[in-house]
């Protein structure tokens, strides 16, 4: 979807003189957090279902006592409390267990929600993306399999099991291809009409903070002529964000702009920046950062079965799916990883067996083979408790062990599989300031942004939200209910600055 021209000359020409008023929310981000909070947005509002029994009999007796009144609109903090599960979000808890209410235990109760769409509770909102909606779903190899259930991949009032099937699809061991998915979030937002909201092939690059005196109206009237949202800007705000980037236009030239809005949404992800270990030579052509780069070399004969090793980095599941493929190629793997191989923090170790049996492979693979070319397993060996040291221009690559011991292989490529993380440079400070530890970069595991846990509001930035990796919720299952916290924050501002 290209940017709407009309759309973009009325909100995104910077106008320093006459300004413009702000849009009501930008989300910058269209992966799933970025499209379910859309859809809330766009007037889709959830009810529970009167004739519903869930299985939770608290919760039950909760939702019973105001049945008339959304989900949006009761207070998240009470529902959610008492809820367990496999997030530490209790709205993203709260969320899960009503769309699927049994099913960590292998039930397949049906959502007890039921969606209105109303549209005079609706707010204007873009939603601004690199790539079409999915965000980073679009940038993974169509035949890799989802780590989640299949089922668990959905979106709010469109199983995909559903969708699946009009397909003429199914499931492969109940998970879904990367490829399905992207196509998924793509359908989604055509079927619900929110593709008015989005503006694809967009970059931003700067969020700050301005004065809201030189803001003009022009843009607020043209926002009121085309909606009966009950939205109505606060005049007693003394700032905005302005929000800056740039799109691709029709002749691939880049076209910036600037866009007011009165809140930010943060649905970035964590794809943008892999992490790089920072030794010596890690910046050399034959080292890279995803696994693409594997898939190519072999695409185009640069890699085979004859080659030197590829030294994998990492113990996740990128990492995992690299020797999967590599394996399959039959090329020379050396796998190198900090951790032991029986660390209860390794990912492996967290997964069950019947249900992962590719994963579980490798994970045997890693336990089991240390000597190169020998045993079960030919041609890859395990260095656990191993870091790289340096890689060099011969493509000698140095490894130590955990008792200081150096070991030097000849390798034809790298591959630094080690995670990555989100790309905020158009923040200040990078966003540091707005983390857990303003002296380390966010990270979704160990420094993610901190966020009230029932609005999702930044606590260092009012009008500033964190959704999904960036505020520590890492499935997709879960990251539907932080855009519920913020989709009723939002509305109960709102309803504060009625027209």
């Amino acid at each position: 979807m290209l940017p709407d021209r009309k759309m973009y000359a009325l909100l995104t020409r910077p106008q320093n003189k006459s300004g413009v008023k702000p849009l009501p929310v930008v989300i910058i981000g269209n992966g799933p957090s970025g499209i379910c909070l859309s859809y809330l947005l766009s007037g889709y509002i959830p009810y529970f279902k009167r004739d519903s029994l869930h299985p939770h009999p608290i919760l039950q007796r909760k939702l019973e006592e105001a049945p008339d009144v959304s989900i949006l609109d009761q207070d998240l903090e009470y529902l959610s409390e008492g809820l367990e599960g496999r997030s530490q979000s209790p709205v993203a808890l709260l969320f899960d267990t009503l769309q699927r209410p049994d099913t960590d235990f292998g039930g397949t109760a049906e959502s007890v929600l039921t969606w209105w769409h109303e549209t005079d509770r609706a707010i204007p909102h873009l939603v601004l993306g690199r790539n079409a909606p999915g965000g980073a779903w679009h940038s993974i190899e169509g035949s890799m399999v989802t780590l989640s259930k299949g089922e668990w991949m959905g979106l709010p009032d469109l199983p995909f099991k559903d969708w699946l099937k009009q397909k003429r699809r199914g499931l492969r061991n109940n998970r879904a291809t990367a490829e399905d998915i992207a196509q998924y979030y793509q359908c989604y937002v055509m079927k619900k009409g929110l593709q008015k909201n989005f503006r694809c092939g967009t970059v931003v690059t700067s969020v700050r903070k301005v004065s809201a005196e030189s803001i003009s109206s022009h843009a607020q009237k043209h926002l009121q002529e085309n909606s009966n949202s009950p939205w109505n800007f606060n005049e007693n705000s003394t700032e905005v964000f302005q929000v800056d980037g740039f799109f691709k236009t029709a002749k691939g030239d880049k076209e910036s702009f600037s866009i007011y809005a009165e809140n930010v949404v943060l649905a970035t992800g964590t794809y943008d920046s892999p992490t790089w270990l920072g030794v010596k030579g890690e910046n050399l052509s034959y080292v890279h950062h995803k696994l693409s780069a594997l898939e190519e070399a072999v695409k185009n004969g640069s890699i085979g079965i004859m080659s030197d090793p590829v030294l994998i980095v990492g113990a996740g599941l990128t990492a995992a799916d690299a020797i999967l493929f590599a394996h399959y190629c039959s090329i020379p793997v050396i796998h190198v990883f900090r951790r032991r191989v029986s660390d209860p923090g390794l990912i492996f170790n967290q997964l069950p067996k019947m249900m992962y049996p590719e994963y579980h492979r490798v994970h045997q693979m890693m336990k089991e083979q240390s000597a190169a070319c020998a045993g079960p397993y030919e041609c890859y060996v395990s260095l656990a408790e191993h870091h790289v040291l340096s890689l060099g221009k011969d493509k000698k690559c140095i490894l130590q062990d955990k008792n200081g011991y150096q070991k030097v292989y000849k390798i034809s490529m790298a591959l630094v599989l080690t995670g990555s993380n989100p790309n905020l440079s158009f923040l200040p400070n990078n966003g540091l300031d707005l983390a857990t530890d303003s002296d380390q970069p966010v990270n979704p595991k160990r420094n993610p942004i901190v966020v009230d846990p029932f609005t999702y509001e930044c606590s260092l930035e009012k009008g500033l939200y964190a959704l999904g990796p960036l505020a520590g919720d890492n499935f997709v299952r879960f990251v539907q209910g932080g855009a519920l916290a913020v989709a009723s924050s939002l509305l109960k501002k709102a309803n504060k600055n009625p027209p």
